[in-house]
């Protein structure tokens, strides 16, 4: 039957109240307390608290969790059930588990006030930690019909399970797609696409050194919101990567084997991660969600306080779009900044995450109208909460709308960023630009330029060459155009700049002289990348040279484009090598993980009674060369001034497209010498060997670094003379 539940100002709230067969006839209920909010079980029962400043009339809809039955709504009374802008009850005889959802009326008043409310709608509630959806790729019919948030008892035995909390400076990521990491055929596990399936590939992360895997969105997405269709085939494309969050806060079902049970198998990866000495960081999507721009779907937030949540233009009340996605959330408002709190800090109490990577996190410093704050408050928030403290907190510090803070996102020493220009300016010069030098110099040595001023360190820089987003570590050496027709939009999707080469043939080739050219500025960027001081950041797939055709923004392709290939895992076993000995070798040499910047400033040198740590050179060692014709560089990271103290290292680079380069190799520290153990030029697997078994060279050497191409050397203690030398040049 229809039920006026309040009425105010002319407006009348029609709820419906109606009967269950699996609930009790009647449900028995108290006031209920305003917090938390969300649904949480005590010992009387499941308190529900939502917060809604606006709403006239909220009405809470359970339904049995199995869905067989109808749903019951009990209206909220304002004069009981609700405490200055949180409405809340407390459901003492609920059968659990069971599914809820909230129907709210208000005023709809967009054009005046921002008000969007729609009482034919059941919203989730912003706090549910699990919501009911059906597997990948099928059609979400309850969604806004019918209650979809669940609770349920979810006690979890972590078998004493603790932080590994890695020094940020010891790290070194790398960033998967949950189902695209093993949702292949050729990735042989008994579970691909999900959670257990990244557990099922512990060994494999664990052989190849990595510290902490980077997980793209896993909070609860609708794959299928995306309009656009294969244009070959007419398929409907899915919204594979997962950047349009309907809950910050729920696991999504359908990277879980167990669709019932995604939180503990969430937790059952974290656990086994970390049994591995493996962190587990998450991107989190805060700074838009899923339900868009005017014509997007209505689930939660617009229908529970539009003007709250969103950013709106003050004078039209539309939306504002600085997440290039249709709306941004009001992230320095009180109640979006306490939702976002409360947000990290349950992923870090009760699913025991080691930190955030923030996409888009330049929205994060905006007020109310849009305009960039000097000191955000969410910002300074997250970097100072006392739970987060050893949690690693990552910016990618630009938005969709041009604001672009690459080295002063925050002046907190907490706060790592991105480092956009790492890539920008590594790519530029390993495709023969002029003028690159002195922009790779500083890369190299952590980017002083935009975290020295701030009192930072080189580990707030995440050095990456590439990302989910653009080309992979293949496709960078092999396409000069972006091809993504597949996604849709007639090509004009994805970044245009990609700033690659394709070292001379658009795409796939047989040339053998274009494969080892491709090949070998492959392994030079990975070891610029590997021997930089900050904190390196991998792509899955980029280790055995996983291809995207070429396809810069594959965010909608669920298929062999976006799903990393096993086969190459065996097929390019000597790349995977490669970029093993070289994590390795990271991690077995603390002069490529410096606490602080090098002594650069002459000044600084001069009060400083700390040898040089750092030597740059041109061609020959004492002559430096920073013109913008030169294209080669290489320096002497001197070890031995470590405490403890640790090897050299020279690393010669030369970014000709065409011609090698001769360098002349300076002193090794005294009483050591030179041993080769990288150079790019050579074939795998004699590109890379163990300083123990490297060939030895002396000071005043000449060697041919050839062009895209680089050798490191590595001190060791002097031997007999029955040691062997390689021949000058």
């Amino acid at each position: 039957m229809g039920m006026i539940l309040y009425s105010r100002n002319g407006y009348h709230s029609h709820l419906t109240m109606k009967k269950s067969v699996n609930l009790p006839k009647t449900v028995q209920t108290k006031m209920g307390s305003p917090l938390p909010l969300g649904a949480t079980i005590t010992h009387q029962g499941v308190n529900f608290a939502l917060f809604s400043r606006h709403a006239f009339a909220v009405a809470l809809v359970i339904a049995p969790e199995s869905g067989q039955g109808r749903r019951v709504e009990i209206p909220l009374d304002p004069q009981i059930n609700k405490t200055g802008d949180v409405w809340h009850i407390l459901l003492c005889d609920a059968p659990l588990p069971l599914c809820y959802g909230y129907r709210i009326d208000g005023p709809d008043e967009q054009e005046k006030n921002g008000h969007l409310f729609d009482a034919g709608r059941i919203l989730l509630d912003p706090y549910a930690k699990a919501i009911q959806a059906p597997g990948w790729g099928q059609p979400r019919t309850r969604l806004g019909a019918e209650p979809c948030c669940i609770v349920s008892r979810q006690d979890y035995d972590w078998e004493g399970d603790r932080p590994l909390n890695i020094p940020l400076r010891d790290s070194i990521i790398y960033e998967l797609h949950v189902r695209g990491f093993t949702r292949h055929p050729s990735s042989g596990l008994d579970c691909p696409g999900t959670f257990r399936g990244i557990v099922e590939k512990i060994p494999y992360l664990k052989n190849l050194g990595i510290t902490a895997v980077e997980l793209m969105p896993v909070t609860e997405f609708d794959e299928n919101e995306p309009i656009f269709t294969n244009p070959l085939t007419g398929e409907r494309l899915k919204n594979f990567w997962g950047y349009s969050p309907l809950s910050f806060f729920a696991p999504k079902s359908s990277y879980s084997s167990d669709p019932q049970a995604p939180l503990a198998e969430f937790r059952d990866m974290v656990k086994a991660l970390h049994r591995a000495g493996i962190e587990v960081i998450l991107d989190v999507v805060y700074n838009h969600t899923a339900e868009g721009g005017a014509d997007g779907p209505t689930t939660s937030f617009r229908g529970i306080d539009n003007s709250i949540y969103y950013l709106l233009d003050p004078w039209t009340r539309a939306y504002l779009n600085f997440s290039g996605c249709g709306n941004t959330c009001n992230c320095n408002h009180p109640i979006v900044r306490t939702l976002i709190m409360d947000a990290l800090r349950w992923w870090v109490i009760d699913m025991h995450v080691d930190g955030f990577r923030f996409d888009l996190a330049s929205i994060l410093g905006r007020d109310s109208s849009g305009q960039v704050l000097s000191n955000p408050p969410v910002v300074e928030r997250i970097a100072e909460d006392p739970v987060l403290a050893h949690t690693k907190i990552i910016a990618e510090a630009w938005d969709a709308a041009g604001l672009y803070q690459v080295g002063h996102f925050s002046r907190h020493r907490r706060w790592a960023e991105w480092n956009g220009r790492f890539r920008d300016d590594v790519r530029a010069f390993m495709c023969g630009q002029a003028g690159m030098v002195p922009a790779l110099a500083t890369r190299i040595a952590g980017s002083s330029d935009l975290y020295q001023h701030s009192n930072r360190r080189p580990c707030n820089s995440i050095n990456f060459i590439t990302s989910h987003d653009g080309f992979t570590l293949a496709d960078l050496v092999s396409y000069n155009e972006k091809h993504n027709l597949m996604n849709g939009e007639d090509n004009r999707d994805g970044e245009n700049n990609n700033i690659s080469w394709n070292s001379g043939a658009e795409g796939p080739t047989a040339d053998p002289s274009i494969l080892d050219l491709r090949s070998r500025r492959l392994r030079t960027m990975a070891t610029i990348l590997l021997l930089s001081q900050g904190v390196p950041m991998l792509v899955a797939g980029d280790e055995f040279g996983r291809s995207q055709q070429g396809n810069n923004n594959a965010w909608c392709q669920d298929n062999e484009v976006g799903w990393v290939d096993w086969t190459l895992a065996r097929d390019n076993k000597l790349l995977l090598r490669f970029f093993r000995k070289l994590i390795w070798l990271r991690k077995l040499h603390p002069v490529f993980r410096r606490e602080n910047f090098f002594l650069t400033d002459v000044q600084e040198r001069q009060t400083d009674t700390r040898p040089p740590e750092i030597l740059w050179q041109g061609l020959r060692p004492g002559e430096q060369d920073w013109s913008p014709a030169c294209r080669t560089l290489a320096f002497l990271l001197i070890g031995a001034n470590l405490q403890p103290a640790d090897a050299d290292f020279f690393v010669m680079l030369n970014g000709s497209p065409t011609d090698a380069a001769l360098f002349t190799v300076p002193a090794a520290s005294q009483g050591k010498t030179w041993a080769r153990v990288i150079d790019t030029g050579l074939r795998p697997p004699h590109d890379f060997v163990d300083a123990e078994q490297g060939n030895l060279v002396q000071c005043g050497q000449t060697l041919s670094v050839s062009n895209m191409g680089c050798i490191v050397l590595q001190s060791r203690p002097m031997r007999r003379p029955r040691d062997r030398t390689v021949d000058a040049g």
